[in-house]
């Protein structure tokens, strides 16, 4: 299987390695960054002090880490901790924000050999897989170089599992080398179960991005920030965040009626991914608004839409916000953290699709948090509510949501102890 599943995987590369250089090298004027992938400038960090790799996809899980990593070197600062991660993006933010961990590297290709070099460069002790990214030859190695393999933050949403029961042989002996794992919610642990997977090795702690730790902002932090993007007092803002394709001409189009009726209304897009800012901004010039980028963004500078078209950000934005809108939730593709509007005590909205945050999304719809926005109707009356009471009421009701949601770091820290005492 291991085997076959390398052969396909070199197949894939010979295909679309011309393709990522192209749209990654000469469009985006970034590196594909190989020979980190596969090893050739990798430190020779290894040593015999107690040690753990963490790996994580991209920016959100690199971020939800942030605070687990502080307080694991925290309580052991003698602990060396390597970092991985995917994306060009996620190194980006790894290397800004992950300052605790002490080495900040690429995730090798996943083939054998190449894999192999990694762990016997690195030797850790323990190996810590964030929410669900499954390297087949990654996972094998871990297993056999490791005195254990740890999944935390866990997540197996309904798209994920149907596409694991099509293959649950082939699921089940990847899972097979993880040692234990650590899910958000009871549906993950059932999920795998009905995979094949003990449930004694499985437990539910809650989600770590619930445990985010934001920098507290002043009313004078805020009032600086919207100064300095020439938003008046009399402004209302509203924030749609994490948007996908398909949103931003939604939101525009509710904005606009809604505009007719209130001229202080502004609207701040932030797109997911980095490659739409264009797309989205050509997207906004269809429309008769006054659009700017936060790049371009001066105080004396006049707009009606503003794109974040920078990362890391977005909670601030959210912070300054008046409503707050979750992005990835008017189309089917499964939602976006809520979290952070809830850190700010903001009201929250976001579409009908958030089946990969449905747990969270049920939990602020519940407790009064959030409202979820069906049609185009309740869109526009999204942009014109006017009830401060109502929504000051959300707000709180966000914040005592997520501070209920707190557990995860402590228990992850008490899972990876136990794992490297055992080594």
């Amino acid at each position: 299987m291991y085997i076959f599943y390398s052969l396909l995987l070199f197949i894939y590369l010979l295909i679309y390695i011309p393709v990522y250089f192209v749209r990654i090298k000469l469009l985006r004027g970034e590196s594909l960054f190989l020979r980190e992938r596969l090893g050739r400038r990798l430190k020779n960090e290894g040593t015999e002090k107690k040690s753990l790799w963490i790996h994580a996809v991209s920016v959100g899980e690199v971020l939800s880490l942030q605070n687990l990593i502080k307080k694991i070197k925290e309580k052991h600062p003698a602990w060396t901790i390597h970092f991985s991660t995917l994306t060009n993006t996620g190194m980006r933010v790894a290397k800004e924000k992950l300052t605790d961990a002490d080495n900040v590297f690429f995730v090798p290709l996943d083939f054998k050999r190449v894999v192999r070099k990694f762990f016997n460069t690195l030797r850790p002790r323990v190996f810590v897989l964030a929410e669900s990214e499954l390297w087949p030859n990654l996972l094998r190695e871990a297993k056999r170089k490791t005195k254990g393999v740890l999944l935390i933050n866990g997540r197996i949403s309904s798209r994920s599992f149907k596409r694991y029961s099509r293959f649950k042989f082939v699921a089940k002996k990847i899972l097979k080398n993880i040692d234990f794992f650590l899910v958000q919610t009871e549906k993950d642990k059932e999920n795998l179960e009905r995979i094949g997977i003990n449930s004694g090795v499985v437990e539910v702690v809650s989600n770590l991005k619930s445990e985010i730790d934001l920098p507290s902002l002043t009313e004078e932090d805020l009032l600086k920030l919207k100064n300095n993007l020439g938003i008046l007092p009399t402004n209302r803002v509203i924030v749609a965040g994490s948007t996908r394709k398909g949103e931003e001409k939604k939101l525009i189009e509710a904005y606009s009626r809604a505009k007719s009726v209130d001229e202080n209304l502004l609207l701040i897009l932030a797109p997911r991914h980095p490659e739409r800012f264009d797309d989205v901004e050509r997207i906004c010039r269809n429309f008769s608004f006054k659009v700017m980028r936060r790049t371009r963004v001066s105080p004396n500078k006049q707009w009606h839409i503003l794109i974040l078209d920078t990362i890391g950000e977005l909670a601030h934005f959210y912070a300054l916000s008046d409503i707050s809108f979750v992005g990835g939730s008017l189309v089917p593709w499964g939602g976006q953290n809520l979290l952070e509007p809830a850190f700010y005590k903001k009201p929250i909205f976001f579409g009908p699709h958030m089946e990969n945050f449905a747990f969270l999304a049920e939990k602020f719809v519940q407790s009064g948090a959030a409202r979820i926005i069906n049609k185009d109707k309740d869109l526009d009356e999204l942009f014109l509510i006017r009830d401060e009471k109502s929504l000051e009421k959300m707000g709180n009701s966000a914040k005592e949501t997520l501070n209920s949601l707190k557990g995860a770091t402590e228990k992850t820290i008490k899972a990876i102890e136990a794992m490297i005492a055992d080594s």
